[in-house]
């Protein structure tokens, strides 16, 4: 039963999801501090205000709707960085080691791609000898 649970928490999906989930919301609380910290206050300029910290004062002194609080928003943008540090060192780097004992590749390099001349598309393999989107014959890769 516990061995089941362990296949399933190591599929490769579930952890690329898992991951992908953390960022989402690592980068939604950014933009939610450059929304409160940043967009508001201009926003709400045009109705007056004042507050003290890291930032401008963009209508009366005091008011904190009208402050541009650079602060909080930089703030923010250390939580993220360091949180996406942590994410990247405490679970991609154990997971990619544990899936490279496995002989499974995860979150590597990109494989190389070429581009199709007739309909542009720019994710065709190398081999490629023909375009999957447009059909058009393509020379072969040297």
């Amino acid at each position: 039963m516990f061995r089941g649970f362990k296949n399933f928490l190591m599929r490769g999906d579930v952890i690329v999801v898992a991951v992908g989930l953390v960022v989402a919301l690592a980068f939604s609380t950014l933009i939610k501090a450059f929304t409160d910290f940043v967009i508001n206050p201009l926003v709400a300029r045009a109705q007056g205000g004042k507050s003290p910290g890291l930032g401008w004062q963009l209508g009366q002194p005091g008011n904190t709707a009208t402050y541009l609080n650079l602060g909080s928003f930089i703030s923010a943008l250390i939580y993220f960085i360091i949180f996406m540090a942590v994410i990247y060192f405490l679970i991609v780097v154990p997971y990619k080691h544990y899936q490279a004992k496995r002989g499974v590749t995860v979150f590597g390099e990109p494989t190389p791609s070429r581009t199709c001349p007739a309909c542009l598309q720019d994710d065709l393999p190398k081999a490629a000898t023909k375009c999957r989107y447009c059909g058009t014959d393509l020379t072969p890769a040297p």
